[in-house]
């Protein structure tokens, strides 16, 4: 039986955030913070923690920052709620759209949540989940849990270069996680494969939206 679209964007939902959760609550409660594990020459585990947006960035203040992420879930979630009774949408293009939903949600529940179920001890010491002495921060003041580090290559600058020269440089240097990797692949696949039904697809859930709020036992004011 195939399963309809909402279904699948809520299967895809709540499978990217279980196992974002579950790197995350584990990398917490077994790294402490800065320790790195080196599995590959190319592929480390590096525990760290931001304030910010995805891979590490900073913008604005932390609980503006909170409640926008917030917001744009909601969009989202109501946004995937309206695709789901279309039958024109290609379901890679609801595929996208709900793994973008979860990176968001993924790091919603760092900012919300882990400022009051973690602590924040002093290295080599781990954080301890559900501290009996309450957790590090506040409500919407948690950080957001960071450990994939692909560094695929690195050298060293010629001294003869302007700026740069001497200068050391890392390729891949963003630190991430799973709900950052989930809503970048889905928005590059967006680009690449759905950019044109991308306006299309926005328009015709507008035009469903205004039609879902006109009530249809108005009488028409029209003469």
């Amino acid at each position: 039986m195939k399963i309809s679209s909402g279904k699948l964007a809520a299967l895809i939902i709540a499978l990217v955030i279980v196992i974002d959760q579950a790197v995350k609550i584990w990398v917490k409660t077994h790294f402490y913070y800065g320790e790195e594990l080196q599995v590959t020459t190319w592929f480390r585990l590096l525990f760290i923690e931001n304030n910010g947006m995805a891979f590490g960035m900073e913008l604005g203040s932390k609980l503006l920052l909170t409640l926008f992420r917030i917001i744009a879930s909601g969009a989202f979630i109501y946004y995937l709620w309206l695709l789901s009774k279309r039958s024109d949408v290609p379901r890679g293009y609801i595929v996208c759209i709900a793994m973008i939903t979860a990176g968001a949600l993924g790091n919603v529940i760092d900012c919300v949540a882990y400022g009051l179920i973690f602590n924040n001890p002093i290295p080599p010491q781990v954080a301890q989940l559900f501290p009996p002495d309450g957790g590090y921060g506040t409500l919407f003041n948690g950080r957001v849990v960071d450990m994939f580090y692909f560094p695929l290559c690195e050298w060293n600058w010629p001294q003869w270069m302007p700026v740069i020269g001497g200068d050391h440089f890392v390729f891949f240097q963003p630190i991430f996680n799973v709900a950052d990797a989930s809503l970048s692949v889905s928005v590059i696949v967006l680009i690449l494969f759905y950019a044109r039904h991308l306006a299309t697809l926005t328009s015709g859930v507008k035009q469903q939206e205004a039609e879902q709020d006109t009530d249809p036992t108005e009488p028409d004011q029209t003469t």
